[in-house]
């Protein structure tokens, strides 16, 4: 189903907020701000970090390397990047692609939460560490949580949070890979379920990690350490 009219127009509204903006001091070094891309009606949303080099000369989300293996990782459970939408923390890249700055990502993050209203996904897959502690506001790592679905509600839209390892970070590291694959092949199953639908058989696990199980009422968003715990329990994480 496509967005409502005046999402669209809403949208298109942010986009040249974000390509005008000046709130922190990364637009002075950018070439072009990066917004994202994407089906603006997608169930499914990718939050990364923040543009690279190919991103900034671009102006669209993974590009590179990246954004080649997360295309991959896609066509592996039937979905083109024309059916999600892509997006970063940051929408202006870093110099040197050093870490995001806590006073760009404050700067930048009612862009983002503004996104996630517009577009209402069902699941937000977080990449790696930054986007995965912002969206969760738990400073847990990436390692402890990848592929543990969390209820969250974001822009005041009810969704999963579904961190998994950054694909920059599993390119040069097969261990991280093949988790990375793993946990990508539980979103299908994981989508069912956040829709409504019954979730279709989910892939073998790891061995460290029982299979993913939808529970039977979701439990109410709260970020806090021990909702986490609680939420990831009922829906059979533990």
């Amino acid at each position: 189903m496509a967005p409502a009219t005046d999402d669209t127009a809403a949208l298109g509204d942010l986009r040249r907020e974000v390509e005008a903006c000046t709130r922190c001091a990364l637009h002075e070094t950018r070439t072009r701000a990066v917004f994202g891309e994407g089906d603006h009606a997608s169930e499914l949303m990718f939050v990364g970090e923040a543009p690279g080099y190919h991103e900034d000369q671009q102006g669209r989300p993974f590009v590179g390397a990246a954004g080649k293996l997360l295309e991959e990782l896609l066509a592996s459970i039937g979905l083109t990047r024309q059916q999600v939408f892509i997006a970063n923390v940051l929408k202006s890249r870093p110099p040197n692609n050093r870490d995001p700055r806590p006073e760009e990502i404050d700067a930048c993050q009612p862009y983002l939460w503004r996104q996630i209203e517009l577009i209402r996904p069902k699941v937000v897959c977080t990449l790696g560490n930054h986007a995965t502690k912002l969206l969760s506001g738990d400073q847990t790592g990436i390692t402890r949580v990848h592929g543990k679905p969390r209820p969250m509600e974001i822009g005041g839209v009810s969704l999963y949070l579904y961190p998994i390892f950054h694909p920059a970070a599993a390119l040069y590291t097969p261990a991280m890979l093949a988790t990375l694959k793993e946990d990508i092949a539980r979103l299908p199953a994981l989508l069912a379920h956040a829709a409504g639908a019954a979730p279709e058989p989910a892939p073998e696990p790891a061995a460290s990690r029982p299979a993913w199980r939808p529970a039977a009422a979701a439990p109410a968003a709260d970020s806090s350490a021990q909702a986490e715990k609680t939420g990831a329990e009922q829906l059979g994480l533990f």
